[in-house]
């Protein structure tokens, strides 16, 4: 009997342990609320603020929201017939290092680009401005007459679409590795990111990286003294400026830009 009571008395307190609260789990720290995003929006579909002309106070004629896309509205006009456009800049801010993301799709046989420290004074952004092309890669030589234009710089084919004038492109400068782009058709939506910093420059297209180099190297000096921007001597040299957006005579569309300071 007594043995039986012993055990009774052992089966009550292992029952009360089991009904005793987790310590652990209450003293657990609790996690950390998710850090607010360092992205700023440069447009988010609902407004053109910031946005003006390339050395103009206003926004020039063509560019709008429709549908909450920063359009260039416009005919498509031809590579040999073109003579110049009314690129646009965020000139809210200027940007040193950063990290900057935009969507962007463009029509049969299109042009365009993404511009970085640009500064104003200038004939175009492309005298100063680094740029991102934006072509379309597989259509755009049969539309536009290029051989006059890539003649000048010694091209064995000057009748075709240059890698250095191909989609992701340091434009006139380093080339995207074709083998790692991933471009969507003309009509559907591709992604773009720039990074810059003074130690690597990166440009990707769709969640891939094509290229990267070392911003004012000996080897940046060397492809800009030798190739298209040998008599363009402010080209590159600024280490901040705007965001800007090319007019090449071709409708496009842009939409989610944003950016990250670095």
């Amino acid at each position: 009997m007594l043995k039986f009571f012993k055990l009774a008395i052992l089966l009550l307190m292992v029952a009360a342990c089991k009904n005793q609260p987790n310590k652990k789990e209450e003293t657990a720290t609790p996690q950390p609320e998710e850090k607010q995003s360092e992205w700023t929006y440069l447009f988010d579909g609902t407004s053109l603020e910031g946005w003006r002309g390339y050395n103009m106070d206003s926004l020039p004629p063509g560019w709008t929201i429709k549908d909450s896309v920063l359009t260039f509205d416009t005919e498509l006009g031809l590579e040999q017939d073109y003579t110049g456009g009314k690129d646009i800049i965020y000139g809210a801010e200027e940007f040193d290092n950063f990290e900057l993301y935009l969507e962007w799709k463009i029509p049969e046989g299109a042009n365009s680009g993404i511009f970085y420290h640009v500064k104003e004074g200038y004939d175009g952004p492309p005298e100063v401005s680094p740029e991102y092309q934006i072509i379309d890669d597989e259509n755009y030589a049969d539309i536009h007459d290029l051989t006059g234009y890539n003649s000048q710089f010694g091209a064995e084919h000057p009748e075709l679409l240059q890698d250095w004038q191909k989609t992701g492109a340091d434009y006139a400068m380093h080339t995207a590795d074709e083998s790692k782009k991933q471009l969507n058709p003309v009509g559907e939506w591709n992604s773009s990111k720039i990074v810059f910093t003074p130690e690597k420059v990166e440009h990707w297209l769709n969640g891939k990286k094509l290229l990267e180099f070392v911003p004012w190297s000996e080897e940046w000096n060397t492809k800009k003294a030798s190739g298209k921007w040998d008599n363009a001597p402010d080209y590159g040299k600024y280490k901040t400026g705007y965001i800007a957006l090319q007019d090449h005579s071709s409708p496009i569309w842009f939409r989610n830009i944003k950016i990250k300071k670095l």
